[in-house]
């Protein structure tokens, strides 16, 4: 069967994987009401297209953090891949690199950050849990200078682990045959069974519940590296973060796996963008499928996406390959929105050229829309 759409490859890979480690990718928290809405929120904000633009040349290039990109479309960080195939994160990081965009290493990948950049050439950033031990984290924070990685998304949104019902059922624990490289060397690299979820019983013993504004202000004084505050939803919390000095938000819900009846991150999006008023980028992850999905976020003020699960999904199916062609795929569907929506750039993604259900309403109590 010929996949035509990221949505197939993940049927495909519910096929493929153990059932654990399908519904530990899949799964969102307690009822899944978020993980939902992440999709069907992108489904009621409508396209407003211009026609008669001559669109021969389309061009999706951009910039982040100054760092060149072919496409708005980047890998957010997903953890443990090589549950998912062999070679895990090192087929994602040449698949990034391949596609000339950015991929987001995870703390707890299963490969180590040096050997993800032995890969070759490539932009990366790195994901960073604060551990209740600073000094793992002055160490992460060390290697990943060392190995070249770009910028660190500190985490903000995990100071628990959110209840993920299906991993508590399943028993959840890292395969036996599998470390948290990273920690490897620190002996924190196994995840011991427990009664419930065997990563929830990890992140409770390790990561520091106690991180607050004040540790985006401390890791600046551990690294030059700009840090991108990944899981902001609000207008309070944009505030605090530039007020921190944070390079970049990423709007998340860490693909509805943490707080359930959280909004989906496109629904937060322009509140968060309003916020921020330009003086730093605002990035989107949660819900992307299709590069409709793209447009949409980037008509409402991101600077750009990331994608988690259709990676793995990709990675699940058809390994590296399986993740070039998900990347192709959703270049594929932005150029066509672009065309079809007269933009042969980014920039002409502007406010107007979607209709969302404020718009609507807004409308129809006859006020001016000024989109």
């Amino acid at each position: 069967m010929e996949i035509t759409n990221v949505i197939e490859y993940e049927e495909l890979a519910k096929k493929k994987l153990p059932k654990m480690v399908y519904d530990y990718y899949s799964a969102g928290a307690e009822d899944q009401w978020t993980l939902k809405e992440n999709r069907e929120a992108f489904s009621r904000i409508l396209f407003r297209p211009r026609v008669l633009v001559d669109v021969t040349k389309v061009d999706m290039a951009t910039s982040v953090l100054g760092f060149k990109i072919s496409m708005p479309i980047m890998i957010a960080p997903s953890a443990m891949q090589k549950m998912a195939h062999p070679d895990g994160e090192l087929a994602t990081a040449r698949a990034a690199a391949s596609a000339g965009t950015i991929m987001t290493l995870s703390s707890w990948s299963t490969s180590s950050l040096e050997e993800v950049n032995a890969t070759g050439p490539g932009i990366r950033f790195f994901q960073l849990y604060v551990y209740k031990d600073r000094n793992i984290v002055r160490q992460l924070v060390r290697r990943a200078e060392m190995a070249g990685y770009k910028a660190i998304a500190l985490t903000v949104d995990t100071p628990r682990i959110g209840r993920r019902e299906i991993d508590i059922k399943n028993r959840f624990t890292l395969p036996p045959h599998l470390t948290l490289k990273n920690f490897e060397e620190l002996d924190l690299g196994k995840m011991d069974e427990a009664n419930d979820s065997g990563l929830a019983a990890y992140a409770a013993s390790q990561v520091d519940q106690s991180l607050s504004w004040k540790d985006v202000k401390w890791l600046q004084t551990i690294t030059s590296l700009p840090i991108l505050c990944k899981g902001i939803m609000t207008a309070e919390d944009t505030r605090k973060a530039i007020e921190c000095g944070a390079a970049g938000i990423i709007v998340s819900n860490h693909g509805a796996r943490q707080l359930d009846f959280s909004p989906a991150t496109i629904s937060c999006l322009e509140e968060v963008v309003k916020e921020a008023k330009g003086r730093i980028p605002v990035f989107l992850d949660g819900g992307v499928r299709r590069g409709t999905d793209v447009f949409k976020a980037l008509a409402l003020g991101a600077s750009g996406i990331f994608i988690g699960r259709p990676v793995l999904y990709g990675l699940a199916v058809n390994g590296e390959a399986g993740i070039k062609h998900v990347l192709k795929m959703l270049r594929d569907e932005l150029e066509m929105s672009m065309a079809l929506s007269g933009c042969v750039s980014l920039k002409e993604i502007t406010r107007d050229r979607v209709l969302t259900e404020s718009d609507k309403i807004r409308m129809s109590l006859g006020l001016s829309s000024k989109l």
